[in-house]
């Protein structure tokens, strides 16, 4: 399974994994229900559904017999892992808030200790996001060294451009999540095959706009074209709160299916991972936007 994060790609419970993927549901013997045409489907249904000793059973006239249930993924899993994850990148962002000043005197030290904790963070990232299982190890270390970025980087923006800036974005990212959540459980946000392209094409055209900003500001001197201040950066943070939206449901619509289709245990560690990528998005483009709006001012 792959990131949630729009950095990354996606490889969710689909057919290459033998999970479910989107815009299927579990049937009473196992099959996906509105599979055909999908492809993300596995074409003989969930080989978690059926034990194949009770198949056999069956055969030779013995009674039916319960599918195995025993280490698969529950919501409980999902729940523990995620917040264990979160805890620790906030453990770490307090600590590092605490104890990297950004004073004049300080500040230099403190953002380079944050920048180098976030290039880690991204090269663990990474490595896990192409991994095909889980290593929690990865996981943990990636939510510690990413919550010394965001302690650091969040108390230059509170202490230095917008007083209460830290404490506005963790409300906004709760809000989009408790948002995100209620419109997918009323069904409001039907995540299927079409909104998955769109979200992905969406998100694929807002990093190549990023990557080409970066590089003229890095050539170019200021804000390269614009898109992370004044108006424009307003507008591109807004698109980035959305797209860090979309993919919550894509990571709700996964952790769904991984349920329903019995993935196991170990599944809920990747479930953690996209969430807490995905959150720290939206949390980032919160933060920035905030910085935005009080520069302008």
């Amino acid at each position: 399974m792959r990131s949630s994060n729009p950095v990354f790609s996606r490889r969710g419970f689909s057919r290459d994994n033998g999970y479910a993927g989107f815009n299927t549901a579990p049937q009473a013997g196992g099959a996906a229900v509105g599979t055909q045409g999908s492809p993300y489907a596995q074409p003989q249904g969930n080989p978690y559904a059926t034990n194949p000793y009770a198949q056999q059973g069956l055969q030779q006239g013995a009674p039916p017999q319960t599918p195995v249930t025993t280490g698969r993924m529950t919501m409980d899993d999902v729940v523990l892992r995620t917040g264990t994850t979160l805890g620790i990148l906030i453990v770490t962002a307090a600590l590092a808030w605490a104890l990297l000043p950004v004073d004049d005197a300080n500040i230099g030290r403190s953002y380079g200790i944050g920048i180098g904790a976030a290039v880690i963070g991204m090269v663990l990232a990474l490595v896990q996001s192409f991994k095909r299982t889980a290593t929690p190890a990865l996981i943990v270390s990636y939510a510690a060294f990413e919550g010394v970025f965001l302690g650091v980087i969040s108390s230059i923006v509170d202490n230095r451009i917008a007083s209460g800036a830290a404490m506005q974005a963790v409300i906004g990212t709760l809000a989009v999540f408790a948002a995100v959540l209620v419109a997918y459980k009323a069904g409001w946000i039907r995540v299927n095959r079409r909104f998955y392209g769109f979200v992905m094409a969406a998100a694929l055209g807002f990093m190549l706009l990023m990557v080409v900003n970066l590089l003229f500001a890095a050539f170019g001197g200021g804000d390269g074209l614009g898109f992370r201040s004044g108006g424009l950066g307003i507008l591109f943070g807004i698109i980035g709160v959305l797209l860090g939206a979309c993919f919550l449901a894509l990571d709700f619509k996964q952790v769904e299916d991984g349920i329903a289709y019995g993935a196991p245990r170990e599944e809920a560690w990747l479930a953690a991972f996209g969430l807490t990528l995905t959150l720290v998005w939206i949390y980032m483009e919160f933060l920035r936007l905030i910085a935005i709006l009080n520069s302008n001012d």
